[in-house]
């Protein structure tokens, strides 16, 4: 089981890089959009949250107040991602919201301690 944790820990971790990379590689550029890149990366992170939290119930309680903010942060990046996808372009205030959000997700894993981590 310990196996299945850091597998999908793992693909967790690669899915908000892909996310993160698909928006910072679009820093400079006038016009922003949505990606596959993102769109990926943000399905992978969420669907490996997911599973994720079922792995860390079968082996211990997990913090289910952490658990809960990375949800609903992953869910919101995940909904206008998705709600974004096929338009040619996004408002840079769509744009500078997913980045923070992103980074808000990435910091509240690394510095909100658990006991899995």
């Amino acid at each position: 089981m310990e196996t299945l944790r850091l597998v999908l820990l793992f693909l967790h971790i690669l899915g908000y890089a892909a996310l993160l990379g698909g928006l910072l590689v679009q820093v400079r550029d006038p016009e922003k959009k949505v990606t596959s890149l993102m769109r990926d990366g943000a399905g992978t992170a969420f669907l490996a949250g997911l599973l994720l939290v079922g792995v860390l119930e079968s082996l211990g309680s997990p913090d289910h107040t952490k658990v809960g903010v990375k949800f609903a942060i992953g869910l919101i990046i995940l909904v206008l991602v998705m709600a974004n996808l096929r338009k040619p372009r996004i408002p840079d205030g769509l744009y500078f919201g997913l980045l923070a959000l992103t980074i808000a997700n990435i910091a509240v894993a690394v510095f909100w301690s658990s006991a899995h981590a």
